[in-house]
């Protein structure tokens, strides 16, 4: 049984990567206070239910997350531990940023994070100047407060013009999405307008590098932009 203490900053190599994965999610979802759901974790681990069922009665066993009435939710101890392995996740991806594609970042990351060390981490940290968000543009722990100001792309109206700042995490899971995302050029700190909101399709076009691109909103409100000043 693993058991982790509150410490501040909790030290996760006693965690398999397979909790840290659960973690990681679990810690976006309550940050941005969306119910942690087991057949959401599901489909975004693609694991059956079962094995997510499992997998948090071990979480719960360690002391990671409590699960009752109130719904599922991380711990202090769980709280530490997800701070960690986001922060660790992130720093591969800048470790990476100038050897691989963009939307490459994220899932190469997933196979390094588990692996360094918090030696490895505060160098890292040092080495990069402390960023306050990821590749995609995300925060670190720590530092929500670099991206409150941005707004959803589908809370955009026709005409308005921003730069592209933001990829949620729970975008970043899908790497068909980045793949198409890099390939019309919608990076974090591209410029766009939107050209068109239609509605009863639940679509958004939006102008970028001189092409017009479309998108649905159950993926565009991923997409956070910065407005620009009028």
């Amino acid at each position: 049984m693993t058991k982790i203490t509150s410490s501040g900053e909790s030290e996760i190599s006693g965690l398999s990567a397979t909790i840290q994965d659960y973690l990681s999610l679990i810690y976006v979802m309550e940050r941005d206070g969306e119910p942690v759901v087991g057949t959401r974790l599901a489909e975004l681990l693609r694991v059956t239910p079962p094995t997510v069922t499992n997998t948090l009665k071990r979480m719960t066993r360690d002391g990671l997350i409590t699960m009752d009435k109130n719904g599922t939710h991380l711990t202090d101890a769980g709280w530490d531990a997800a701070r960690v392995v986001m922060r660790r996740h992130m720093l591969m991806e800048w470790m990476m940023a100038k050897t691989l594609p963009w939307s490459k970042l994220h899932g190469e990351a997933h196979h390094l994070e588990h692996a360094i060390s918090s030696m490895t981490e505060s160098a890292l940290l040092e080495q990069l100047g402390h960023p306050k968000t990821c590749p995609h543009g995300n925060p670190l722990p720590g530092c929500e407060e670099a991206v409150a100001g941005w707004i959803s792309l589908t809370q955009m109206a026709e005409g308005a013009a921003a730069t592209l700042r933001r990829i949620h995490e729970l975008a970043e899971e899908n790497a068909d999405l980045l793949a198409f995302l890099e390939r019309h050029g919608l990076l974090p700190g591209a410029a766009l307008r939107v050209t068109e909101v239609l509605p009863f399709n639940q679509t958004i076009t939006v102008e970028v590098g001189g092409r017009a691109v479309t998108l649905g909103n159950a993926a565009a409100k991923y997409l956070f932009v910065e407005l620009d000043n009028c």
